[in-house]
């Protein structure tokens, strides 16, 4: 494994920002950048041996700084949305930025997908990016003290190891925010990809605000029903309220009540090139969001322009809002204790 480090701007205050590449023996290159510990590029070679690169994002830094749909952002220290924008513990209420309707999206407007991470390169080719996030930053309780380790293997799964610690009772509920398209950044709608869910539940929405209702439903003989392979767009414009509300999916599917088991909770797979990923969690639930808000006409990489529906989310998390939701597991991190998760994402031909 190889890695190697260039280039990618400097942040406003003048500070240079890098480049990660990681390449394994096959040739399948990822590029991570300490902005945001961003996921930047994933190249993997399609059915006819052609490298394709298979996520969303920007040329340079100035693109992650101007763009607004987190594109392979590290979201920490909580994704998804929080209610109200508030939350307590221990007796004591927390007051966060109101940035999402009436609730806290991806912890706040100044969220670790901005910040500058410290780096540093271990000799198995893994890079770890880690970041000291202060007591009361975005209104979170506890110095947070957070890592994430990317490591891609020789047959080609890509390992997302989060480590966190704090000094006080926080909410930790970090994840990745990255867009695939295993059609290539560059080939539109991924309505066509055929998605495979292990969730036989889901937490509906209320009020057109994407927070959960604290139901966990079934979603069997619904348009949520992806326990067999099926095409994203087959039901994606449905009128179900539950779709139109949010304009497609972006919702949590629950694949198991508790934090513990690593499981396969989806597989993925484009019919035109082969492409084709697997995703492995020991989080409860997974966020399988369709782009339904990407920006129109937002220039991407290489010269791609992107727009609604051009790529697809699979977030591993504890549940939305589950810090207030009585039912759901919490993303409650004591103080002393350690968060520990992993992610992988196994990417091969069909």
């Amino acid at each position: 494994m190889s890695v190697t480090v260039t280039d990618f701007g400097k942040t406003p205050d003048g500070r240079k920002i890098s480049l990660y590449t990681l390449t394994n023996s096959r040739g399948t290159q990822v590029k991570i950048t300490d902005l945001g510990a961003t996921l930047v590029s994933v190249i993997f070679r399609d059915k006819n041996g052609s490298p394709r690169d298979i996520i969303l994002g920007y040329d340079s830094a100035d693109g992650y700084y101007a763009g607004s749909c987190y594109f392979g952002a590290v979201i920490g220290r909580s994704g998804n949305r929080i209610d109200k924008a508030r939350f307590s513990i221990g007796g004591k209420d927390y007051q966060l930025a109101v940035n999402d309707n009436e609730n806290n999206l991806h912890s706040g407007p100044n969220g670790f997908e901005k910040r500058l991470f410290d780096t540093a390169v271990a000799q198995d080719g893994s890079v770890t990016f880690s970041l000291k996030d202060a007591d009361g930053e975005e209104g979170y309780p506890g110095n947070f003290d957070f890592s994430i380790t990317y490591s891609l293997t020789d047959d080609d799964r890509l390992y997302l190891h989060y480590r966190a610690t704090s000094d006080a009772d926080t909410v930790c509920n970090p994840t990745n925010h990255v867009y695939f398209n295993l059609g290539g950044h560059d080939s539109g709608s991924i309505e066509n990809t055929v998605l495979q869910l292990s969730a036989r539940a889901y937490t509906p929405v209320r009020d057109g605000q994407a927070i959960p209702t604290g139901e966990m439903a079934p979603v069997e003989g619904t348009v949520f029903d992806f326990t067999a392979p099926k095409e994203i767009g087959r039901d994606i414009s449905d009128p179900l309220e539950q779709l139109q509300c949010v304009q497609g999916y972006d919702h949590n599917f629950c694949t198991q009540k508790e934090k513990g088991t690593t499981l396969k909770f989806a597989e993925a797979w484009n019919p035109v090139t082969g492409i084709a990923l697997e995703g492995f969690s020991d989080l409860p639930g997974v966020q399988f969001y369709a782009g339904n808000c990407i920006t129109e006409n937002e220039p991407g990489k290489a010269g791609a322009v992107y727009g609604k529906r051009h790529g697809f989310c699979l977030e591993t998390q504890f549940y939305p809002n589950s810090i207030n939701q009585e039912g759901f597991a919490k993303p409650l991190l004591k103080a002393g204790e350690v968060f520990d998760s992993t992610t992988c994402y196994h990417f091969f031909v069909k």
